[in-house]
């Protein structure tokens, strides 16, 4: 298959599947399958064609830059399209058991567009259609927040819908400043250009925010909580382990690519919110009596690490960016298994409160096993993704010599190892409660499943690395 084929399809496959979905309910089932299993083998054979060659582009319809739609693949991209294939699956394995009709066709749909819009950012060459693939990924995640919830769904749903659409607000008149400056905005043509460009420090710091703001990190992280605790299972681990890390990839182009790792005060800034980030919400996720809010402020804490990562690419080079694309991957995985093990225990419990989870081991082994896995790569134990993650991350810190961002680093490990087995001691211990609402068993296995390749992807580190490439 070319470059000429692959790439489009890429997009396309996903988007047809969800149109399908919502116009044929009837084989609803049978679209989901085929749209998620088709696209994790376009991710695999993208991974499979990119090593050894150089980075794959294809100008949609012969039109090349600055008019044409170019799409571009390079090692990161390969990586996060990869993972995100392999996440999709399970998702909708789980989601084929938790929602009933009509809820099923319309997350079918909607998840199937949610995938396309993920490709299509990864693969973009140029910061408009950037805006465009941010946008209809921030409304399809937005719908599938209020899908299947009640009222506090919608709410949180529409604080959600309000804080994408500031951030794509301020990130759209960065691209604006930059294209009067330059008159182009295809990334290759303005690689390196952001800081001699007028205005170009102002376009910065519009995009950066806007995309921190839809990132969800530390403090502006007020909508991700209630949004990511209030949705359904499937929802809030596509969200938690998907939605919130594209904002961070583009903030990471725009940094190394387009201003080349500029002002100093930028990489302080980063590492000063993602430290804040860290322990600011693993203490918050100890404090929290609800299992899906631990969860989601123990997202927020994560991505604190990345910024972290990001801060120090400049000073660490390759060590951080390796650091920052294992701990993205790893967290895809582990927050997403545990965001469905979690799910499961509620459902099964008619409620998340963490003290009603006493002994589920007995009756849900494999969702008890989940949370215990996807609990070891979060806490960075080894042989966790999670572990290699943060072992570069502390290199990385070490080599730069920034101390202080070791102490939180390994600071936020303990912190998370206090409220994962704040989890696992419900989930383990205490009195037996039999009397509950039994699950189809391919809902503890998606998790289980999703929560194993956290730990697993430990074992894959050099090879990882080795698609990834060199520092863009």
């Amino acid at each position: 298959m070319s470059d000429s084929v692959l790439l489009p399809l890429l997009v396309l496959w996903p988007l047809a599947g969800g149109l399908a979905a919502l116009l044929a309910p009837r084989i609803v089932g049978l679209v989901l399958v085929a749209g998620t299993l088709g696209n994790l083998a376009l991710g695999l054979f993208l991974a499979v064609t990119l090593p050894g060659g150089d980075p794959l582009a294809h100008d949609v319809g012969g039109w090349g830059a600055p008019l044409g739609i170019a799409l571009r693949a390079d090692g990161l991209s390969a990586i996060l399209v990869l993972v995100t294939a392999f996440a999709a699956p399970w998702l909708a394995l789980h989601a084929s058991a938790a929602y009933a009709e009509p809820e099923r066709r319309y997350f079918a749909g909607l998840f199937l567009l949610f995938l396309a819009a993920l490709n299509g950012l990864f693969l973009a060459g140029d910061l408009f259609n950037l805006y465009v693939t941010l946008e209809l990924l921030g409304l399809s995640a937005v719908a599938l927040a209020a899908l299947g919830g009640g009222p506090a769904a919608l709410a949180a749903s529409l604080r959600y819908l309000l804080a994408t659409l500031t951030g794509s607000l301020a990130y759209l008149l960065g691209v604006a400043l930059l294209y009067r400056a330059a008159g182009t905005l295809d990334l290759a043509q303005l690689a390196g250009q952001g800081t001699v460009l007028p205005g170009g420090a102002v376009a910065f710091a519009l995009m950066v925010a806007g995309l921190l703001l839809k990132a969800a990190v530390f403090p502006l992280h007020f909508w991700l909580p209630p949004a990511h605790a209030n949705a359904t299972p499937p929802v809030s681990a596509a969200l938690s382990g998907l939605a919130v890390k594209a904002p961070l990839y583009l903030v990471l182009r725009l940094w190394l690519s387009l201003y080349d790792g500029a002002w100093p005060l930028v990489a302080e800034l980063l590492a000063a919110l993602g430290a804040a980030g860290v322990l600011w919400c693993s203490l918050q996720a100890v404090l929290q009596a609800r299992a899906k809010l631990l969860v989601a402020y123990s997202t927020v804490a994560q991505l604190g690490y990345l910024l972290v990562a990001l801060a120090l690419v400049p000073a660490a080079g390759l060590t951080a960016y390796g650091a920052f694309v294992v701990l993205l991957v790893s967290h895809v995985l582990a927050k997403a298994g545990l965001f469905l093990a979690v799910g499961n225990l509620a459902r099964r419990a008619r409620h998340d409160r963490i003290d009603g989870f006493e002994r589920v081991v007995h009756h849900m082994p494999l969702s008890a096993g989940a949370i215990a896995l996807a609990g070891v790569s979060l806490m960075g134990l080894p042989p966790s993704g999670g572990f290699s993650g943060k072992w570069l991350l502390l290199q990385a810190g070490i080599a730069s010599g920034r101390w202080w961002l070791v102490a939180v680093v390994l600071l936020g490990g303990l912190l998370a190892a206090v409220y994962i087995f704040k989890l696992i001691e419900h989930t383990f211990g205490g009195s037996d409660r039999p009397e509950a609402t039994a699950l189809p068993r391919r809902m503890e296995w998606a998790a289980l499943a999703l929560a194993g390749s956290a730990v697993g992807l430990g074992f894959l580190g050099q090879p990882l690395l080795g698609l990834l490439g060199g520092v863009p």
